[in-house]
């Protein structure tokens, strides 16, 4: 694919499509935005009216929302093998979604001191609790899987495991089964090192 332009920021999400590039083994350009207005700019607004990253844009194709790249990228590179074929995509786009749902919405409301506790609370907020959300992840590892669609890897593990290992560093999900040594797995994937080492060299030093 030519003129594979990623936009991003070295301390965002932006890190799991990094990653996911990686993994495909695309060429591509990356742009760095910086917070503030720069980010909030009519012309970077134009792309990603949330004014946010990362975005990725293929000519008059752009694209918006980690879950929602990781899908797209999948399917351009199929030669990466990182995404089930047609008929067999059940359990890829019901963990993708999982993740972009329940996931990010147990994670962010419990970061803001909002955790539903009992069960009418866990009703009205769909994603349940925290505690339910770490439990139905620990249940994809329980059968001592590699991967969480089973014996390959995917774009699921790129974003979902992205979710787990920063849970397990930043505390951000409870400890469960599996978590850790999950975790070690794909942050040692030569891919996921290839990235790491691309942004850590955008961040600016402490």
């Amino acid at each position: 694919m030519d003129n594979l332009i990623f936009w991003t920021n070295p301390m965002s999400r932006g890190r799991i499509v990094r990653w996911m590039l990686e993994e495909c083994g695309a060429q591509y350009e990356t742009r760095v935005v910086e917070y503030g207005p720069e980010m909030k700019s009519d012309s970077y607004r134009a792309l990603n009216p949330m004014g946010k990253v990362p975005v990725v844009q293929a000519g008059e194709t752009v694209v918006t929302e980690c879950a929602a790249i990781c899908c797209w990228l999948a399917e351009a590179f199929p030669e990466a093998g990182l995404i089930p074929d047609p008929g067999a995509r059940g359990d890829f786009y019901r963990w993708m979604f999982f993740a972009a749902g329940p996931v990010e919405a147990a994670v962010t409301a419990a970061s803001f001191g909002f955790d539903p506790q009992d069960a009418q609370g866990a009703r009205r907020a769909g994603w349940g609790t925290l505690a339910s959300v770490a439990d139905t992840l620990e249940t994809l590892l329980a059968d001592g899987r590699p991967w969480l669609l089973g014996d390959g890897f995917s774009a699921v593990d790129v974003y979902l495991g992205s979710q787990i290992n920063w849970g397990q560093s930043f505390g951000t999900l409870p400890e469960r089964a599996g978590f850790a040594d999950y975790a070690a797995r794909i942050t040692t994937r030569p891919a996921a090192i290839r990235a790491k080492a691309l942004d850590d060299a955008l961040t600016p030093a402490p």
